[in-house]
């Protein structure tokens, strides 16, 4: 049995015009692109004195130290995944020459999560139970524990003024995110959308992942991570110019079984279907590769559909690790490295697909440029 979810369909498409990362290979999106396409191996051991995890090694993002990336003023007490966030929107709109809307009231910003930051509500947990009193705990650590805290941060650091949201999808976050975007822009709540997602490494989200994890995913790897994009409508001729690509359909759905086969084989026909594209269209497929039988059984299914060439033809996203919420931003990154460096025919369809092993597929449908 499965479920299903979209986006409305528009008259007009949305168009991706500006991206940003912040990854295992570096700050800033010239390092993503040239890490992504090399096809880099980003693990590193851990410093057993900074990280108490349980694993030896990470894909972490090598110099991200929060005062010195973004300065020490409104940094003391900010965590891991709200610099990510904050970090790759600063270069978003900096890549893209701070452009936006006649207002700030109509530029909104859509933020895919997990759970926010494990660590934050963990340690503030903690503090509660470990004081004298319930109530002996540090405010300043509060906001941190709430789950829309880093996109809330977003908007607070570089004055967005549009709707604010933060949508805990797991893998699948910023597909979820990319749908959003696309209502907002179609209901006409907002000109410029800022979409993407987050995931940070921390010591809670290692032994979360550790033990809940199982023998069928021994061995993954953790990463972290923000991907951002600036999305607009592609009515304005200068948007449609500037245009990286064109998001023509995501769709998502359910699953209650140990098996997403069925549901994402026809997560995949309601994308092409809503997209206006055939199989025959798809040039790429980026797939999501999750540990274990989930990751074998959505490469299966998307080889059956499109064949293994066509998968191949997008760069891996396996020497990032493991970034949860942020896998599907990354794939979507990597997608548009590949366009960028002409790898992609014009107007080639590339398909992005997620998987969650706790019951949740989704696919979205672009339409590349090459630039």
């Amino acid at each position: 049995m499965t479920l299903s979810a979209s986006a409305p369909a528009t008259a007009t498409r949305p168009v991706i015009t500006a991206w940003s990362a912040v990854s295992p290979y570096g700050i800033g999106k010239d390092s993503f692109v040239a890490g992504v396409l090399a096809g880099r191996d980003t693990s590193t051991p851990l410093d057993s004195g900074q990280w108490a995890a349980p694993d030896s090694h990470a894909c972490l993002i090598p110099g991200f130290e929060l005062r010195e990336v973004l300065g020490k003023k409104g940094t003391r007490s900010m965590d891991r995944v709200t610099g990510l966030a904050v970090t790759a929107v600063r270069d978003l709109l900096r890549d893209s020459g701070d452009r936006r809307t006649a207002s700030d009231e109509e530029t909104a910003l859509v933020l895919g999560t997990t759970t926010g930051s494990a660590q934050s509500m963990m340690d503030f947990t903690r503090a509660s139970l470990e004081g004298d009193k319930p109530f002996y705990v540090d405010p300043s650590l509060m906001p941190n524990a709430v789950m829309n805290c880093a996109a809330g941060q977003c908007a607070i650091w570089h004055n967005l003024k549009g709707p604010n949201t933060t949508i805990a999808g797991g893998r699948v976050a910023g597909l979820s995110a990319l749908s959003y975007a696309a209502g907002l822009l179609a209901s006409g709540r907002a000109r410029t959308v800022l979409s993407g997602a987050a995931e940070e490494f921390s010591h809670a989200r290692a032994w979360l992942d550790h033990h809940r994890r199982g023998e069928d995913g021994a061995g993954t790897l953790l990463g972290e991570g923000c991907a951002m994009f600036m999305l607009e409508s592609a009515d304005p001729a200068d948007a449609a110019d500037r245009a990286l690509a064109e998001v023509l359909a995501v769709q998502s759905r359910v699953y209650f079984d140990d098996d997403p086969g069925e549901a994402l084989a026809a997560c995949v026909d309601a994308v092409l279907r809503r997209g206006g594209v055939d199989r025959d269209d798809v040039w790429a497929v980026s797939t999501s590769n999750p540990a274990g039988s989930a990751g074998t059984r959505e490469r299966e299914v998307l080889t059956a559909r499109f064949g293994a060439q066509v998968l191949d033809r997008a760069p891996a996203m396996s020497p990032v690790g493991d970034t949860a919420a942020a896998s599907a931003a990354f794939q979507i990154g990597s997608l548009l490295a590949a366009a960028e460096q002409s790898a992609a025919p014009a107007g080639a369809v590339a398909l992005v697909s997620s998987v969650d092993d706790n019951g949740v597929v989704a696919c979205a449908a672009l339409r590349l440029s090459a630039r």
